[in-house]
């Protein structure tokens, strides 16, 4: 597994609950701070077998943006279910996001 994967996998399970993160910010964490939709790649590809809480990442306007209208909505009672807010399938990044690399160490 190339190290960039591996880290953004140890990033996505490190997420708290009631938390979320923006693919690009997952990336930059991850040390390739232009690498967001390989983030999406991963999420997609890997989710299953690490048992990724996909559901805690969204993209930089807090959006989800799953467009297959039964996966977006089961992120959206996820998130609900650990308390986050969702409004027309949008979250508060200044209410429920990571804001710093601290916060998941």
């Amino acid at each position: 597994m190339k190290p960039f994967t591996e880290k953004t996998i140890n990033i996505i399970q490190s997420i708290p609950e009631g938390k979320v993160m923006t693919y690009g910010q997952v990336a930059r964490f991850a040390g390739s701070p232009r690498a967001a939709r390989q983030v999406v790649r991963i999420l997609h590809s890997m989710s299953q077998k690490y048992d990724l809480p996909w559901h805690r990442v969204v993209n930089a306007q807090g959006n989800i943006v799953i467009k297959d209208e039964a996966s977006a909505d089961v992120q959206r009672m996820n998130l609900e279910s650990e308390g986050v807010v969702v409004i027309n399938r949008k979250v508060s990044l200044k209410d429920y996001g990571i804001h710093s690399i601290e916060q998941i160490t």
